[in-house]
């Protein structure tokens, strides 16, 4: 009797003698039995169920499906630094706008954790916690109510400005990731509110607000922390952008097989992330992965591509990852401010009073649109896209 293949996950066609093998993959089940499956065919149901990674935990299942699941060596490199020393930094922004010397101490600080770690929380930013807490419910009241309504805003037209998706490289990257996502841009050009989903327009345009005023704040810090004018990243429209995007981590029957966002950089100057207290952020520190544990009504700052390439390296791209979990779901806010999504012919290089004959510069001029479509086009292995704009 000849032996029967196992079942592919997630209804992937088994096609063992189709023609075009071109997305057949071959693969090890978790009985170590070999496998052949039309991944491409697994993309496409997974894709067109627009129900997201919540639609497979709402149907109960125990495995995850194989498009999930990473290659072995990147699942390996998930191990933590033990080392308790670690942890990074974090910064009370309290009197930063009304004490001159309170201040002085907090751009020492942000040069620091801009220098050598890429990455910070802050306290004391203006935003109130109910503010916070309500744009954690608003995102899960978007991410929970009934799938059909939610599959209106469903889409991969990269010129919506409100949209629903699972996997934005679903069909470019080698594995998916488990997590779900709503975006909006929100600055230069917000969105229609009638355009955006009921159940959390009104705390998204508020916490939007909110946000872009700490930005301005972060912004002046950051320059003076360079020893600029504190308007020089901003006159050079540095903050013109607002995209904002939201994740939701289902709890993952298999967390050890898979990841909630893969290794990488942000490409833009810098990220303001908000996180429930889930945990699994991690961002890579002297080789080892050091986890950003939640702090209620904390912030997390993590500079950007960009602003490591505008000053000459001075500042630094923090490499970061958020691991799937059994507990979930885990929900975050990522503000990212870059004017990539303008059709601006503007240049962004290395700033001209940071260079000097010692310090030549080190990268060739972009616009921050370019180097944003290069990021998302070429970055599936967790190297930074910055190499590529290297003199």
């Amino acid at each position: 009797m000849q032996t029967q293949r196992p079942r592919c996950p997630y209804g992937a066609k088994q096609t063992p003698n189709r023609k075009n093998t071109q997305n057949m993959i071959t693969c090890n089940t978790r009985e170590g039995m070999d496998y052949e499956y039309d991944r491409k065919s697994e993309l496409i149901a997974f894709d067109d169920s627009k129900a997201g990674v919540k639609g497979l935990v709402d149907a109960g299942v125990a495995k995850i499906p194989r498009m999930f699941i990473h290659p072995q060596h990147n699942l390996r490199e998930k191990s933590v630094s033990t080392n308790a020393q670690l942890r990074i930094p974090f910064i009370d922004l309290e009197g930063v706008n009304s004490d001159a010397i309170l201040r002085a101490k907090i751009i020492d600080k942000v040069r620091n954790a801009c220098e050598i770690w890429g990455i910070f929380q802050i306290v004391n930013h203006g935003i109130l916690k109910s503010v916070l807490e309500e744009m954690i419910k608003g995102i899960r009241r978007f991410n929970e109510q009934d799938t059909e309504v939610k599959k209106e805003f469903y889409t991969r037209d990269s010129s919506k400005k409100v949209k629903f998706v699972s996997n934005s490289d679903l069909f470019q990257a080698p594995a998916a990731t488990w997590k779900d996502s709503f975006s909006c841009i929100i600055a230069p050009n917000p969105p229609d509110p009638t355009d955006m989903p009921a159940v959390c327009r009104d705390i998204i345009m508020e916490y939007s607000k909110q946000v872009k005023m700490l930005a301005n704040t972060l912004f002046e810090l950051v320059a003076e922390a360079l020893g600029l004018n504190s308007n020089h990243l901003k006159d050079m429209e540095c903050a013109e952008g607002l995209f904002l995007v939201s994740h939701y981590y289902p709890a993952c029957p298999e967390p050890e097989l898979t990841m909630g966002t893969k290794t990488h950089t942000d490409p833009t100057f810098l990220t303001v992330l908000l996180q429930d207290q889930v945990g699994g952020l991690q961002v890579l520190h002297e080789k080892q992965w050091v986890n950003v544990n939640p702090v209620p009504g904390a912030l997390v700052i993590n500079t950007g591509d960009l602003l490591q390439l505008v000053s000459n390296d001075m500042f630094r791209s923090a490499k970061h990852r958020v691991l799937a979990n059994h507990k979930g779901p885990r929900v975050s806010v990522a503000s990212f401010f870059s004017p990539f999504s303008l059709p601006s012919s503007k240049l962004y290089g290395p700033i001209k009073e940071l260079l000097s004959e010692e310090n030549p510069p080190k990268y060739k001029e972009t616009t921050a649109r370019d180097y944003g479509t290069y990021h998302r086009a070429e970055r599936h292995d967790g190297t930074s896209a910055l190499q590529h704009f290297k003199l």
